[in-house]
C-alpha cells in the first residue's frame, strides 16, 4: 500500500467519479483506476462498484475513508511539525469558530497577522456540532466554542473563559436603564433571536423552557453581525453572551435575574494529534487580547 495510492482513493471517494479525480491529481484516468484496483486487490474488498461510466463507494469504501483520511492527515501534520522546526512563524492555521465567537475573535487577528505575517489563517464559522465534525476529520486544528464539557475520546478541552447571558438593547432604548431584568419580563420584549442551530439559541430556548416562559419572538437571524446592527438601530432586544458585545459601543448589556444563565467556553483539540505552532501562537495572542 502507497501513500499516493490512498490519495487518488480519497480524491476518487470525494468526486465519485474516476476522471475527475485524476484530473485533480495530475495524473490519467486509466492510471487512477489501475492504482485503485491495486488497492482493492492488496485490501481484498471492492472500494467502489463500478456501474457503466459511474461508480459508487462500497460499504468497505465508507470505512477505508475514514482511516485513509487519517493518515493523509497524520502526514500533513508531520510535514508541517518539521517545517515548523525550520520556522516557527509560518505555514497555515485552520480555525473553526463557532457564530457567538465572531465579536471576541476579530480583535486578535489584525495583531497576529502582524506579528506572524508568514501565517496564513483560514477560518471557518458554523455551529460546535459541524465543527467539531470537521475537526475530527482534521480539517481544522482547534475550535472555539461555548461548550457542555465532556468525556469524548476524541477531543481535548481547554477551559478559555466563563460569561454570562444578557438582554442586549440600544443605549437609547428605555430599557437600557434597568439595573437588571427578570426572566418573565424580559419574554415579554419584543425579541429578535440568533436562529435555531445557534448554540446560543438552543440555550436560550432551554432556558426559557425550563422556566415555562414563553417569549415574543418577533425576528430570527442566523448572523450576530446583522441581530446586533438591528437592535442598535431599533426597539427590538435581543440575548446573546455578553463576550459577543466586544466592539459594540452603542449596544448596552443588562444583566439577566435566572438560575443557570452561565456559560462555558473552549479551545477544542483532537486528543493525542500534534498542535501547530501556529495554533498555539493565535491563542497566546487571543489571550492577550482578552486580558487573561
Amino acid at each position: 500500500m502507497e501513500f499516493r495510492q490512498l490519495q487518488y482513493f480519497v480524491k476518487a471517494a470525494e468526486t465519485m467519479n474516476f476522471t475527475e479525480a485524476a484530473a485533480a491529481v495530475f495524473i490519467t484516468q486509466s492510471t487512477l483506476s489501475q492504482q485503485i484496483k491495486q488497492l482493492e486487490e492488496e485490501l481484498g474488498m471492492l472500494l467502489f462498484d463500478r456501474v457503466g461510466k459511474h461508480v459508487r463507494i462500497t460499504e468497505a469504501g465508507h470505512i477505508f475513508l475514514v482511516h485513509a483520511r487519517k493518515i493523509l492527515a497524520a502526514v500533513q501534520k508531520s510535514k508541517q511539525a518539521i517545517t515548523e522546526l525550520n520556522n516557527a512563524a509560518t505555514g497555515e492555521l485552520n480555525l473553526g469558530v463557532s457564530y457567538a465567537f465572531t465579536s471576541l475573535l476579530l480583535p486578535a487577528l489584525a495583531p497576529f497577522s502582524t506579528k506572524y505575517p508568514g501565517i496564513k489563517i483560514f477560518i471557518t464559522y458554523g455551529n460546535p456540532e459541524d465543527l467539531e465534525k470537521k475537526l475530527r476529520l482534521s480539517e481544522l486544528d482547534m475550535m472555539l466554542a461555548f461548550h457542555n464539557e465532556s468525556d469524548d475520546e476524541d477531543l481535548e478541552m481547554q477551559w478559555l473563559f466563563s460569561s454570562s447571558i444578557v438582554m442586549v438593547v440600544d443605549k437609547n432604548n428605555p430599557l437600557a436603564k434597568l439595573d437588571k431584568i427578570s426572566l418573565k419580563d424580559l419574554a415579554q420584549q419584543d425579541l429578535v433571536l440568533p436562529g435555531k442551530g445557534f448554540s446560543s439559541r438552543e440555550f436560550i430556548n432551554e432556558l426559557f423552557y425550563k422556566n415555562k416562559i414563553v417569549p415574543n419572538i418577533k425576528i430570527e437571524l442566523n448572523d450576530v453581525h446583522s441581530l446586533l446592527s438591528l437592535v442598535q438601530s431599533g426597539h427590538w432586544a435581543t440575548i446573546l453572551n455578553e463576550k459577543a458585545l466586544i466592539g459594540w459601543a452603542n449596544v448596552i448589556a443588562v444583566p439577566i435575574i435566572a438560575k443557570g444563565i452561565k456559560r462555558q467556553s473552549y479551545i477544542l483539540w483532537q486528543k493525542g494529534v500534534y498542535r501547530k505552532k501556529a495554533a498555539i501562537l493565535f491563542i497566546e495572542e487571543l489571550m492577550a487580547v482578552m486580558g487573561q
